[in-house]
């Protein structure tokens, strides 16, 4: 009984209105950040053509993302080592993590305070040794150290305001430019590096600058939506880009490996590809229009992959050889995951804290938003009918959706709770059960059928035929007859040590799994109203989520403590565990194949916005 790692379905970029999020590439691979973790994506529209054979990529490249979670505050910006053996990583509280990205271990090569505040940005020189790290602190904005030792290698000075973005010369002999709210770009050689001059070209904050891989020219973009180019060397202005300008701020730049073109992303919803040379612009895209088309960060990936970052979280993958739209857009959450619930075969849907839902493949392991309009807010419950395959989403703006039988979009009408709802269910006759603060309500075809006022708070609901088992925090699972009108009380199961938070009946209906609060699962026998077993009891937190295999044998269980455990049914005293399976804790587990036989596939969904693939191999 064993288990081994499958693969990841990556967050996005997390994104702030107004701010520049820096992403960065290293040959094929897209790095950046989403909240406390750091990923390191193969971009995965040079897989596009062939993902037949993503289960042979994975064999060679296990997992095509990487994450890191060694961040205890957000992270803000990630880069790889021109070598590729490294990644620098930096979190709003001014400190920089390098560490190993070749083997699994993802060993801490060193971990530094820089700076008092947030870090904006870092950059790589050309030797993989040093660092400079810029952003928002108090005493200084910048500093240049070894990677190694976190020794200081010059000063980073000459700004007044916070420094948006810095970048290295990678030949010697070394320069770097930093950007600032302070409207200037400041120029220095190295190493060590040392004020050289000022260069005050902009007229707004400067947003980004970046050098051509070369190191003949860098490019700054800025808030003024003006674009200019310096000698690599020197610092001195060479142009500024006046062919068809952008209209809004211009949030990022970067430039092709063969230092010939670059392109910049703006928030005027617009990603235009120039040539360094003719300084024309040779292509534009337009993405949208409003607030969530805004682009607030780009990298160039590959040869020919041109990711830009929507201010909605959408990783636009552009090629200069197709015009007018992106080649393909990645959607995934931004937020946390906080449901999950099996869909149509080969997919399963995930509800996260922003009020949307996504539609998982297993087999391609791409992510798509659902279409029609969604939660606006937390998504508290996702569950699915065992006899038309619909599934229902309740959110915390107390409304309850139905996603149509596909798994690709909401249907438009809704019904409203009562009350905020918590936990949601779906009985035999296709009747939605939802527990709210202070009472249960159940809806059929989008219509409010039934309601109970309680005695007691619910806070947890399961369904199997017409048996409804409502949880309490009162710390006992009621039993309920459901007659297709109303909820008959028949028995009263106790054993939970704390408010019982996850009820789940098995697929033939023989056991009902209750987890509590305390992290305690308890199985209940519900036809003969008795205890099975009160001994898994390994969660030292919260459990959030259950999830039974198709032939009721083994049950898996998600908690807030970040571990899985996948219990045995014939073999009580039996476990597999799953130890740190989400960082921060796991809110969503589902088998995403039944589990039937030797094995099966479990994902893991949680805190992180991470969804994990596990390969388990149940005890013989």
């Amino acid at each position: 009984m064993s288990y081994k790692k499958l693969g990841l379905y990556p967050p996005n970029p997390v994104t702030v209105r107004g701010a520049s999020t820096k992403l960065s590439s290293g040959k094929d691979k897209v790095v950046y950040t989403s909240g406390r973790t750091v990923l390191i994506a193969f971009n995965l529209q040079s897989f596009a053509p062939r993902f037949s054979q993503l289960k042979e990529i994975a064999r060679q490249n296990p997992g095509i993302t990487t994450s890191y979670s060694g961040h205890i505050q957000n992270a803000t910006v990630a880069r790889l080592s021109p070598s590729g053996y490294y990644c620098a990583s930096a979190d709003i509280t001014g400190k920089v993590n390098v560490w190993d990205t070749v083997g699994e271990d993802q060993v801490l090569k060193g971990e530094y305070k820089v700076i008092s505040g947030r870090v904006n940005d870092l950059s790589w020189d050309g030797e993989s040794k040093r660092i400079i790290a810029v952003g928002d602190g108090k005493e200084k904005f910048g500093y240049a150290f070894m990677m190694d030792t976190g020794s200081s290698t010059g000063e980073i000075i000459g700004h007044s305001k916070p420094i948006n973005a810095v970048s290295i010369r990678h030949q010697r002999p070394f320069r770097a430019a930093t950007a600032g709210d302070d409207n200037v770009i400041v120029f220095h050689s190295g190493a060590p590096y040392k004020y050289e001059k000022t260069i005050k070209t902009h007229t707004k904050f400067v947003q980004d600058v970046q050098y051509a891989p070369s190191g003949d020219h860098f490019a700054s973009v800025g808030s003024d939506a003006k674009i200019f180019l310096y000698d690599g060397k020197t610092g001195d202005t060479v142009a500024e880009f006046t062919d068809s300008p952008h209209k809004g701020t211009i949030m990022a730049c970067s430039w092709s490996p063969d230092s010939k073109n670059f392109f910049t992303s703006s928030a005027d919803c617009t990603v235009k590809l120039w040539d360094a040379q003719a300084q024309k612009a040779v292509t534009t895209w337009t993405v949208g229009s409003g607030v969530s088309h805004q682009q607030m960060g780009n990298t160039w990936s590959g040869t020919s992959d041109l990711v830009s970052l929507s201010m909605s979280g959408d990783l636009n993958v552009f090629d200069p050889r197709t015009g007018d739209k992106p080649v393909r857009v990645l959607s995934a959450p931004q937020k946390s995951i906080t449901a999950i619930a099996p869909s149509s075969s080969g997919t399963f849907l995930t509800g996260s804290a922003d009020g949307r839902v996504y539609s998982n493949s297993s087999s391609t392991q791409e992510t798509r938003v659902l279409e029609g309009e969604s939660h606006s807010n937390h998504v508290s419950g996702l569950a699915t009918s065992s006899t038309d395959g619909t599934t229902y989403s309740i959110g915390f703006d107390d409304l309850v959706r139905e996603i149509s039988p596909s798994g690709t979009s909401f249907v438009p009408a809704s019904a409203p709770t009562g009350a905020q709802p918590k936990s949601i269910a779906v009985a035999g006759d296709a009747s939605v059960f939802v527990a709210e603060i202070g009472k249960v309500e159940a809806f059929r075809s989008n219509q409010k059928v039934f309601e109970q006022k309680t005695s007691f708070e619910p806070s947890a609901v399961g369904a199997s035929g017409t048996l409804v088992a409502i949880g309490g925090e009162d710390r006992k699972v009621r039993l309920n007859e459901w007659d297709g009108k109303t909820l008959k009380e028949v028995a009263v199961l106790e054993g939970n040590q704390g408010a019982v938070s996850a009820l789940a009946f098995s697929p033939d209906g023989k056991y009902l799994a209750s987890g509590d609060s305390s992290g305690k699962l308890i199985l209940f026998d519900p036809k003969e109203r008795k205890l099975v077993t009160s001994r898994w009891a390994h969660h030292t937190a919260r459990i959030n989520s259950l999830s039974w295999t198709a032939d009721s044998a083994h049950c898996a269980s998600g908690s807030l403590d970040t571990h899985v455990y996948v219990w045995s049914v014939a073999k009580l005293m039996k476990n597999i565990p799953i130890k740190n399976a989400g960082p921060g804790g796991v809110n969503g587990v589902l088998w995403v194949d039944g589990g039937v036989g030797k094995g099966g596939k479990l994902v893991s969904a949680g805190f992180d916005g991470c969804v994990r693939g596990w390969d388990v191999t149940f005890h013989a």
